[in-house]
C-alpha cells in the first residue's frame, strides 16, 4: 500500500490506519482479555498487533522470530510499535531493537518481556486457550514489566530519561549519521511517548512515518527490498533432482567457507577435500572457529555447532588409513569413501587455485564418479566458465558459482552460466545458493562477471585521482562520506596490491578503454618495492603502526610521486566531486552490463552492487540512484567528465536512450 502513497500526508494516513487497528485491539483487551499466540515470524506490523494484546505467547520453533525491522526500509514502526514496545521491554531495550531492526527468538523475547510465555509448537494452541481461560476468570495475572535498579533510575524519572535519550541520540548520530534518518525519528517517537503519553507518542509516530516515507532514503531502501524479494524466485524453476549432497574441492579460505554455509545454513552433508592434510586441517579449524564465535554470541547452541561439524566430512589426498596403500600409491579406503560420496553428489563446488589447468585436472578426475545429473560448479572470479567447461565430458552441467569473501558473512552469490549450460543445472545451483542463505543473481559468462567488472573501472579511477594528486586519506574519506563502506585505497590494501594489479591488467586486456584512467604501472611499482598491502603489514597505509587510524606509508607515497600528473588541479577537488567521479565509473559499467545482457534486469544490478561490494544501500544501487538523480542530469554530468578526462566517461547508449524518453530504469 505504501507504493501508492505520494505525499507525507499519504504516508501519515497509512500509519494512522494501523494505529486505529492496534488501538481497537488494546481497548478490546480491557473488556475481553486477548491472548496472542505466535508461531513463525511476527515482524513489523505483525508484532505491533501482537503487542496490542494483553497476554502474549511465542512458540519455541526455530522459525519463530519477533522484531520491528521497519528501520531497514528507512521507516519507523508506525502502528503503535514505538509506544507499546517500550511499555513491554523498557525504553533502552526498545531503542536497541527498533533502531537496529533486530529480531529475537522466543526465549529471548520472554526474557526481555516482549512475550509472557513460551510453548512447544505442538502445545501452543492449548497453552493459548489455557491462558485465555485464566485471563477470563482472573486466575492468570499478566507479569509486570521486567526492570532493575538501573532501568528504574534511567527510565522512570525525567532526569534519567533525559540522560538516556541524550546518550542514545549521540550513539545514533555516530552510527547512522544523516544518511539514515529513520533511527533518529524512532528515538523521537519513543521519547515523545515516554514524556507526553500515548497520544503524543502516536502523533509523533504518524508524523515521522510521513516524513520518512516520502524521503529518498526510504524510497531507495524499499526498492532494494523489492529487488531482493524478486531474486528469491528461481528464474530456472525447480531442479529435476533435489540438492541433498554436496562436495567441495579445496579447503582454502573460500572452500572452507562454502562448506560451512552448505553444512550450516543449508544443512547438507558435505565432503570437503584438499590436496594436503595440512590444508584440510586449516579449513576445518576455520569452520570450527567461526561456529565457536556464533556459540559465544549465543547465535547458535553448542549442539547446533556440533551438528554442523558432523555434516562436514574431511578428506585429503595424502591421508592414509590402517588399511594400507595400494600399488598406485593411493589409499584404497580413502579413494572408496570419496567415490561413494561422489556417486551420490548433486553439486560439486570446485574452489582450487585460479589456474585453468588445475581446474581442468580436478574436473576430469571427479566427473567419471559423479552421477549424470550432477552439477560441476567452479568458484572463480576471473576464468571464463566456457573455458573450464571445455575440459568436461558433460559441459552442459558446468557453470560458475562466484562467492564473495568471507563466504560465511558476504550475502551475494553470482551464478554464471555459459551458452551451453543446461537450464536444470542452473536451477540446481540457484536452489543451493538459496539454501546456503545467499542472495543470488544470475550473470552472463564474461570477464569479471558483473560485480568485479564494475569494480575495475571504479578502482582505476581511484588510481587516476591519486596520480592527479588526491591523497589516499582524502580519497578514502570522500568515498566513505558518499556511503561506500570502505575507501578505494583501503580496499586495494585489503585485497592485496598483487591481486589488484593482476585484476587490473586482466580486465584492461578484456575491456580496453573502459578501464582507462590510472596508470597500472603505479601498482606494479608498489610490488617492485615489496609493498603488497595489509597482508604484508604495509600497503598504501602502514598497518604496523599502533592505533585504529593507520598512517600513510611513506614508501608507497614515494612510488605514487613517480606517477603524478604534472600540473593537475585535482588535489584541491571537493569530496563530492571525488566521490562522483569514482562512483560514476562503477555506474557506467553497470549500465553497460545491463545494455549487453550480462545481468537480467536493473534489480539484479542493484542487488549485486549493494551486497557484493557495498554500493551505498541508502542510494538504492546504481540503477535506483540513476532514477532518483535523473537519467538526463547524469548523462550531462558524464558528458562533462568525458570532455575533461576522456572517453571512458562517455554515457552508455542505454543511459542516453532512457534520458531521451525522460524515463527510469525501474518501472514502479
Amino acid at each position: 500500500m505504501q507504493n501508492k502513497c505520494e505525499t507525507e500526508a499519504d504516508f501519515a494516513a497509512e500509519a494512522e490506519f494501523g494505529q486505529k487497528l492496534t488501538n481497537r485491539l488494546a481497548a478490546l483487551d480491557k473488556k475481553k482479555p486477548l491472548v496472542a499466540a505466535v508461531n513463525g515470524a511476527a515482524l513489523g506490523g505483525g508484532l505491533e498487533v501482537v503487542l496490542a494484546c494483553g497476554y502474549r505467547i511465542a512458540s519455541t520453533s526455530p522459525k519463530t522470530k519477533l522484531g520491528l525491522p521497519e528501520v531497514m526500509l528507512g521507516l519507523l514502526p508506525g502502528a503503535g510499535g514505538c509506544q507499546r514496545l517500550p511499555a513491554a521491554v523498557g525504553i533502552q531495550q526498545a531503542l536497541t531493537l527498533a533502531t537496529t531492526g533486530s529480531q529475537v527468538k522466543a526465549d529471548k523475547a520472554k526474557k526481555i518481556g516482549m512475550v509472557h510465555a513460551t510453548a512447544d509448537p505442538n502445545a501452543l494452541m492449548d497453552a493459548a486457550l489455557q491462558a485465555a481461560r485464566g485471563r477470563a476468570d482472573g486466575t492468570l495475572k499478566v507479569p509486570a514489566k521486567k526492570s532493575n535498579m538501573m532501568s528504574k533510575l534511567l527510565e522512570e524519572n525525567p532526569l534519567g530519561r533525559s540522560v538516556l535519550f541524550s546518550q542514545a541520540a549521540k550513539m545514533i548520530e555516530k552510527k547512522a549519521g544523516k544518511a539514515y534518518p529513520a533511527p533518529m525519528e524512532i528515538l523521537n517517537a519513543i521519547k515523545a511517548g515516554a514524556e507526553g503519553g500515548l497520544e503524543a507518542g502516536l502523533k509523533a509516530e504518524r508524523e515521522g512515518f510521513g516524513r520518512l516515507g516520502k524521503s529518498d532514503v526510504s524510497t531507495a531502501l524499499r526498492g532494494v527490498f523489492d529487488s531482493q524479494t524478486a531474486t528469491k524466485k528461481n528464474p530456472f524453476g525447480k531442479p529435476a533432482h533435489p540438492v541433498n549432497k554436496v562436495a567441495v574441492w579445496g579447503a582454502g579460505l573460500m572452500g572452507a567457507g562454502i562448506a560451512e554455509v552448505t553444512a550450516g545454513q543449508a544443512g547438507k552433508q558435505v565432503l570437503l577435500k584438499d590436496k594436503f592434510s595440512k590444508g584440510l586441517a586449516r579449513g576445518e579449524v576455520q569452520i570450527k572457529k567461526n561456529l565457536d564465535a556464533r556459540v559465544k554470541k549465543r547465535k547458535m547452541t553448542a549442539f547446533e555447532r556440533d551438528s554442523v561439524l558432523a555434516r562436514v566430512h574431511g578428506l585429503a589426498e595424502d591421508m592414509t588409513f590402517n588399511s594400507g596403500v595400494g600399488a598406485n600409491g593411493v589409499d584404497e579406503h580413502a579413494a572408496a569413501a570419496e567415490a561413494r560420496h561422489l556417486s551420490k553428489t548433486d553439486v560439486l563446488v570446485e574452489a582450487v587455485f585460479e589456474d585453468l589447468g588445475i581446474k581442468h585436472k580436478v574436473l576430469q578426475a571427479v566427473e567419471p564418479h559423479l552421477p549424470a545429473h550432477a552439477v560441476f560448479a567452479t568458484n572463480t572470479s576471473a576464468i571464463p566458465i566456457a573455458d573450464i567447461a571445455k575440459g568436461a565430458k558433460r559441459p552442459n552441467r558446468v557453470l560458475g558459482m562466484h562467492y564473495f569473501s568471507p563466504v560465511d558473512k558476504m550475502p551475494l552469490l553470482e551464478v554464471i552460466t555459459h551458452e551451453g549450460t543446461d537450464k536444470d543445472a542452473a536451477a540446481a545451483a540457484v536452489d543451493l545458493g538459496y539454501k546456503q542463505g545467499k542472495t543470488v543473481i544470475v550473470v552472463k559468462d564474461v570477464p569479471g562477471f558483473y560485480v568485479n567488472r564494475c569494480l575495475t573501472p571504479f578502482l582505476a579511477e581511484g588510481t587516476a585521482l591519486m596520480q592527479e594528486g588526491v591523497e589516499p586519506v582524502k580519497l578514502d574519506k570522500a568515498l566513505t562520506g558518499f556511503g561506500w563502506p570502505v575507501g578505494p585505497v583501503k580496499l586495494m590494501d585489503e585485497v592485496g596490491i598483487d591481486v589488484a594489479t593482476h585484476v587490473a591488467t586482466f580486465m584492461s586486456d578484456k575491456l580496453g578503454n573502459r578501464t582507462a584512467g590510472g596508470n597500472v604501472g603505479m601498482l606494479q611499482g608498489m610490488l617492485d618495492a615489496g609493498i603488497t598491502g595489509r597482508k604484508s603489514g604495509k600497503g598504501f597505509y602502514d598497518y604496523s603502526a599502533k592505533g585504529r587510524d593507520k598512517p600513510v606509508n611513506p614508501a608507497a607515497m614515494e612510488v605514487v610521486k613517480k606517477f603524478l600528473v604534472a600540473g593537475s588541479p585535482s588535489a584541491s577537488l571537493d569530496d563530492n566531486t571525488v566521490a562522483m567521479r569514482m562512483t560514476s565509473r562503477f555506474i557506467i559499467e553497470a549500465v553497460m552490463c545491463l545494455q549487453d545482457g550480462i545481468i537480467r534486469n536493473p534489480g539484479d544490478g542493484d542487488i549485486g552492487a549493494i551486497f557484493g561490494v557495498g554500493f551505498p544501500p541508502y542510494r538504492g544501487g546504481p540503477f535506483r540512484y540513476l532514477d532518483m538523480y535523473g537519467a538526463q542530469k547524469f548523462t550531462d554530468l558524464l558528458s562533462g567528465y568525458a570532455d575533461k578526462h576522456g572517453d571512458h566517461f562517455a554515457p552508455p547508449q542505454l543511459l542516453k536512450d532512457v534520458a531521451a524518453k525522460n524515463g527510469k530504469f525501474h518501472s514502479e
